[in-house]
């Protein structure tokens, strides 16, 4: 397997540099399904595979349970402030599936969750970001004392054939700190991507987002942006969608 530490390291190195985020969601029609969010840093491998096969590390191909890990962690996470014991819960429902290879320039993520209502879930880039703080290299460490706090908001809606994902800004100046933080970044950002991948029980009758694509069986909604503004503005992905009857 891959050193704790060189885990940690691709994952921060993830963030930090040209990535590209697909957030799919399998939608059925009583609001159940399955929310995910894929990294692909396959490019980065590309650059890195060489040197980790230098270092002799190995392929890892592994799903980390976080309901396992925050049972392992109770007896840490409860010395924690009721906020954020209750910022970690959120990641309970969630698993994350690890596949990075340097022998065949792979590295990929996958963030998910079932859930048996849209309303459950909420920002799964954060989610994302927060799984990354206390990953497999938190296995042999306590928890983190603070998970950051959410400048934004995402809420998810299912009602009457139409489907709305509505970003909004709940701490301008955590906001603006984030904005500030990827300044010296734009350069290694510039070409990332954030796509939604919409798989509707149903056709797609209407779209907000002009720039949206469709599958074949017109069930399947593409949409993508450019990463640093998505980042910068949230509601450039906001959408509503009615689907046929």
């Amino acid at each position: 397997m891959f050193r704790l530490r060189s885990w940690s390291l691709l994952l921060v190195l993830a963030l930090l540099s040209a990535c590209n985020f697909t957030e799919e969601i399998y939608l059925k029609d009583n609001g159940s399904g399955k929310i995910s969010i894929n990294f692909d840093g396959s490019e980065m491998m590309g650059m890195l595979g060489e040197e980790m096969m230098k270092s002799e590390e190995k392929a890892i191909d592994s799903t980390i349970s976080f309901r396992t890990f925050l049972e392992e962690k109770k007896d840490s996470i409860a010395t924690l402030s009721e906020e954020n014991q209750a910022n970690l819960k959120k990641l309970e429902p969630f698993e994350l599936h690890m596949l990075m290879n340097p022998d065949t320039q792979e590295m990929k993520f996958d963030l998910y969750r079932d859930f048996q209502s849209i309303n459950e879930i909420t920002d799964i880039f954060k989610a994302f970001q927060d799984a990354s703080s206390i990953g497999p290299g938190a296995k042999k460490k306590n928890p983190p004392s603070k998970i950051n706090n959410q400048a934004t908001e995402i809420d998810y809606s299912f009602k009457a054939n139409t489907f709305k994902r509505t970003a909004r800004i709940v701490d301008s100046v955590l906001q603006q700190q984030s904005i500030d933080s990827l300044a010296g970044a734009e350069m290694f950002l510039s070409g990332s991507t954030y796509k939604l991948k919409y798989h509707f029980p149903r056709r797609v009758k209407s779209s907000s987002a002009e720039a949206a694509t469709f599958s074949a069986d017109g069930k399947t909604l593409y949409y993508e942006v450019d990463f640093l503004s998505y980042m910068k503005n949230p509601d450039t992905l906001n959408i509503e969608v009615e689907l046929e009857d």
